[in-house]
């Protein structure tokens, strides 16, 4: 599940994620993520990443792992996220609550997970370059 957050939330965002400092280095995928990725992009080439995607029509989200994301706009067009942090969580089926604005999801827009029986949040990140996979022109 995701859910869309305007400006209101901003602020709880972006003191969390101004207080996480060091470097980052995400955790390689397993085989079985890497394998769900590579079938998920079987056929399909990788463009140039672009910072911002339309949310409408509303996407298809498969989470990959904690810091990969799929967003299937269509059969021959599928956008990977590669998240700048880790939304710990997210693979085992935490809720993903993106704060964006307008009708685009775009790179820095912040991300956080909340438990799906509890409600508290699990982890923080924000979404990445968008890297378009698209089906070759036949």
């Amino acid at each position: 599940m995701v859910a869309w957050i305007g400006r209101a939330g901003m602020t709880a965002a972006a003191l969390l994620m101004a207080g996480c400092t060091g470097s980052y280095e995400p955790k390689p995928l397993t085989e079985k993520q890497a394998a769900t990725l590579d079938k998920a992009l079987a056929g399909k080439v990788a463009g140039e990443k672009v910072s911002c995607i339309n949310r409408e029509p509303q996407t298809n989200l498969t989470v990959i792992s904690n810091n990969v994301l799929l967003y299937r706009v269509s059969r021959k067009l599928v956008y990977k996220n590669e998240l700048i942090g880790s939304c710990s969580g997210l693979s085992r089926g935490d809720i993903m609550i993106v704060r964006s604005f307008g009708s685009q999801l775009c790179r820095g827009d912040f991300t956080t997970t909340a438990d799906r029986m509890t409600g508290m949040m699990s982890g923080a990140c924000a979404l990445g370059d968008f890297i378009p996979y698209r089906a070759p022109a036949k």
